[in-house]
């Protein structure tokens, strides 16, 4: 009977539930949210107003006949089909910027290392060679050309009296048109400066651990360098390549101080081009469709060698299978 009565009273009583505790909106979280986008707030707005806007803008007139001073009419696709096939002066200065580009980054991306290996040694007044390095990177576009402009002078140019004291007659490198690409190629080379920084700044990043383990194995200068240095420079190395990619399709200065394009567009890069339809031929559109090649092109490469990156870029932190 007991037991009876036990059972009915255990099973009748009534079940407490436990409910769940809510947990308050306002979080650290949220906080550290809202002082991110009240921060950044000023950018986000600088960004939308001075590149987003333009930039829908310049999508849209790529595809209108635009001179500026009348609205711009519809005519669909028409920009970028005179672009291929009636318009040959653009594959003349897409040839130029690509040579152009072929040259500089390889160019500049070794001599930048093997700089940057020769100012890494402990010697004695290397910072004063450092300084050297970095200078030509600091002086102005323009005061650059126009020094560059003395120095490949066909006559009483700095180059061509150095070679003619070798029995070198030197050409007319900015009045040819087979010499007037190499002589910019001079010009982007003497500012390598900044990419030299970078790498030093790398090496010197490298944990000494490393080498002094590699020669206690009997490594010489030659491995340590290829087999530990050059590895662990690789990510510096990618954006010095990503960035000298950027920098030399977009190339202006140096052409419109220098050459103007010229002798025969020998010269004329993309950007230059692009100036001259829109400011000087009045034909806006065409220029808005020129540069949103200019711009896929720049996108295109930047993916091909971020996608072939990880075959020669090692990260230190980075479990490859």
């Amino acid at each position: 009977m007991g037991e009876g009565v036990d059972v009915r009273v255990r099973s009748v009583a009534p079940m407490v539930e436990k409910r769940p505790t809510a947990k308050p909106w306002w979080t650290q979280r949220r906080r550290e949210a809202l002082w991110f986008y009240i921060m950044a707030s000023p950018w986000i707005a600088g960004f939308l107003l001075f590149m987003g806007g333009p930039l829908v803008a310049s999508l849209y007139l790529s595809f209108t006949d635009y001179d500026l001073l009348t609205p711009p009419e519809w005519v669909g696709l028409d920009n970028y089909v005179r672009m291929f096939t009636d318009d040959p002066r653009f594959w003349k200065v897409l040839r130029n910027t690509t040579v152009y580009t072929l040259l500089v980054v390889p160019i500049t991306t070794v001599l930048s290392v093997w700089l940057a290996a020769l100012l890494h040694k402990p010697l004695k007044g290397m910072r004063v060679f450092r300084t050297i390095v970095y200078v030509p990177a600091l002086v102005p576009i323009v005061a650059s050309a126009m020094l560059f402009s003395w120095v490949l002078a066909p006559d009483a140019g700095l180059l061509n009296r150095t070679l003619a004291l070798v029995g070198i007659d030197g050409p007319a490198w900015l009045l040819d048109e087979t010499w007037v690409i190499p002589g910019l190629v001079m010009m982007s080379v003497w500012g390598v400066g900044t990419g030299v920084v970078l790498l030093l700044a790398g090496m010197q990043g490298i944990p000494p651990e490393l080498l002094e383990a590699a020669t206690i194995d009997g490594a010489n200068p030659r491995q340590r360098f290829f087999q530990i240095t050059l590895p662990m420079l690789s990510p510096v190395i990618l954006f010095n390549v990503i960035m000298g990619l950027i920098g030399t399709f977009q190339v202006f200065s140096q052409v419109y101080i220098l050459t103007g394009g010229g002798p025969n567009d020998a010269s004329m890069m993309l950007v230059p081009y692009i100036f001259e339809e829109a400011f000087r031929n009045f034909r806006m559109g065409y220029a808005s469709a020129l540069s949103w090649l200019l711009f896929l092109i720049i996108m295109t490469c930047t993916a091909i060698v971020f996608k072939t990156s990880s075959r020669w870029v090692f990260y230190e932190s980075e479990v490859r299978r």
